[in-house]
């Protein structure tokens, strides 16, 4: 359903877990989010017991599909499946694209990272719908996120390929208008919306700077 037009849905990519957002449950700040004009929404848990991924899992592809956004499941192609998501977003290192292609069907979305050119490259030759590049600014969300790296490689990929791209690592309301135009299609943040006391304003701000930069 969404896969046909995955390059409309990355504007705004929302990436979360389901621990440490203070006093707010995480469906409550992905409602937030969504409210504000999230067109894209990862969930990406890697401590949590398979349970609680399960039930909260399920109440934000519930609340996705409210707001007509695909949800993506990070990595876990059983726990994708389970939840009968609308797609994963897969690293270098996890299931390769063409295997997540042939667990999940024609009709789920897959993304792929990619830090570099050669990465990209595999990724592409793997079948990704889109491209996750980064880091692009430091970050200190993801863990294994490595160096920042700027936006140059997402204008090396535009120049040499078609394939839609969001941008990610350290990206806010002040520098994605330079990943937009790099020629990246949307922005995928964490903090930048999960971390600000009012979510909803915050991907509103996103939204607008991502499709003001794009006119």
């Amino acid at each position: 359903m969404y896969r046909e037009r995955i390059a409309d849905y990355l504007p705004v990519y929302l990436v979360m877990g389901l621990e440490h957002h203070g006093d707010r449950t995480a469906l409550e700040i992905a409602r937030e989010a969504l409210e504000g004009g999230v067109t894209l929404f990862q969930l990406r848990e890697k401590k949590a017991p398979l349970r609680q991924v399960l039930e909260q899992g399920a109440e934000l592809r519930d609340l996705c599909r409210q707001y007509g956004v695909p949800f993506l499941v990070n990595d876990r192609i059983d726990v994708a499946l389970l939840l009968d998501a609308d797609g994963v977003h897969v690293g270098q290192d996890d299931v390769p694209g063409l295997e997540a292609r042939k667990l999940l069907g024609d009709s789920k979305i897959i993304g792929i990272s990619a830090g570099n050119r050669e990465e990209a490259e595999w990724a592409i030759a793997q079948g990704a719908d889109y491209l996750g590049v980064g880091a692009v600014y430091a970050t200190s969300t993801k863990e294994d996120a490595g160096a920042a790296i700027g936006t140059g490689l997402i204008r090396e990929i535009a120049g040499r390929w078609d394939v839609p791209m969001v941008g990610i690592g350290g990206i806010h309301k002040d520098n994605a208008a330079a990943v937009i135009q790099a020629g990246a299609r949307g922005i995928a943040v964490v903090s930048a919306i999960t971390k600000q006391s009012d979510p909803r304003s915050a991907a509103a701000l996103l939204k607008q700077t991502v499709l003001q930069t794009k006119e």
